[in-house]
């Protein structure tokens, strides 16, 4: 079976390097083998993190999908991340995949929100149902989480199955043991486009900073972005991410509860969880599955049960040690790539046998 793999991003691309490209080895074991056609390269990510959107990168970047799609007669299946022209009309990829073999979508963002939620009216007449009606035409809609999978069940998708965003269990060490420390480290990691939910916790975490050492690290963010925080910049990269939030005490994820934010698939709390860290989160979205409050970690909402659950695991050693455990264990059940491979695989081949 050849499959044609259409991403948004490049490796730097988050969702594109862990819903996708992490799978290659295992689709290879099944016999599939598999073609990545990004559609935005690294350069792109870059200048979106430092702050700009370079038109003539993306002119390009989409001109070069157009000549991928004009092969996608060589291969079984599509899998598509998410659409194949952001920003354009639902006619211009029907287009392409009306001729296509049978293609799968795959979402770990409700990215719908991104049209039926714009404060352009021109963006939200055009664009508002663009998503759901590509889903409606899928062979499978792969969601992320159950909000992005009950928009595609309301679109009329034909078969939806919820994937959530997993890890590699291989890459993330529990070896480190989180004794009582003189100073605990509490961090987030994201992208600068993410960074602003750190202002949620920004005045509890600045409360207990005049009351127990603890440190405060934002892997992954802008320096500038952080001001007025009592959180620490520390570079991201593939390579390093995973010794970063291992040298970590506690793990967090504050959101707002607002229709984007519910999309969300948790990707952060599961890194945390498979390196062996108690949780704290917002309780928005698939955020209500991942942590079971009490267990694994603690979910808060205002101020003050931000500051309990935080000053609670600062204060009990040995309760971070077994909330981290049955994190550790549950991402080994639910949330990782050896227990969604082989699940992967199978929808493949179901695709293709349909």
């Amino acid at each position: 079976m050849k499959v044609l793999i259409l991403t948004r991003y490049e490796s730097l691309g988050a969702s594109s390097r862990v819903r996708f490209m992490q799978y290659l080895p295992l689709l290879q074991e099944a016999g599939i083998e598999a073609l990545i056609c990004p559609l935005l390269n690294d350069g792109y990510i870059q200048s979106l993190y430092s702050g700009s959107r370079p038109l003539v990168n993306i002119l390009s970047r989409y001109w070069k999908r157009i000549l991928d799609l004009l092969r996608i007669g060589r291969f079984d299946i599509l899998w598509i991340e998410k659409e194949l022209f952001p920003w354009l009309p639902d006619w211009i990829e029907k287009m392409f995949l009306q001729s296509a073999p049978p293609f799968i979508l795959d979402f770990d963002d409700a990215i719908f929100h991104n049209y039926d939620q714009s404060r352009s009216i021109l963006v939200n007449k055009l664009l508002g149902r663009k998503i759901d009606s590509l889903m409606k035409c899928a062979d499978l809609v792969m969601a992320g989480n159950p909000y992005i999978a009950t928009r595609a069940i309301d679109a009329g998708a034909k078969k939806v199955v919820v994937v959530p965003t997993v890890v590699d269990l291989k890459r993330y060490d529990i070896t480190v043991v989180h004794h009582d420390k003189a100073v605990v480290t509490i961090g987030w990691i994201g992208s600068p486009s993410t960074a602003n939910y750190l202002h949620i916790v920004q005045e509890p975490l600045r409360e207990l900073s005049t009351r127990y050492s603890i440190r405060c690290v934002a892997i992954g963010a802008r320096r500038e972005q952080l001001l007025g925080t009592p959180f620490e910049p520390r570079p991201w990269a593939e390579k390093t991410e995973a010794s970063e939030l291992a040298a970590l005490d506690i793990g967090i994820m504050p959101l707002p509860d607002a229709p984007w934010e519910r999309g969300k698939c948790g990707y952060k709390l599961i890194q945390y969880m498979a390196c062996g860290l108690p949780v704290v989160a917002s309780p928005v979205g698939v955020n209500c599955e991942i942590v079971e409050h009490g267990v694994n970690g603690f979910l808060a909402s205002t101020d003050a049960e931000w500051r309990h659950a935080i000053e609670t695991l600062i204060n009990d050693a040995d309760l971070r040690s077994r909330m981290g455990a049955a994190g550790r264990r549950k991402v080994e059940h639910e949330y990782s790539l050896q227990v969604w491979g082989d699940r992967v695989a199978e929808l493949f081949l179901d695709v293709a046998k349909s």
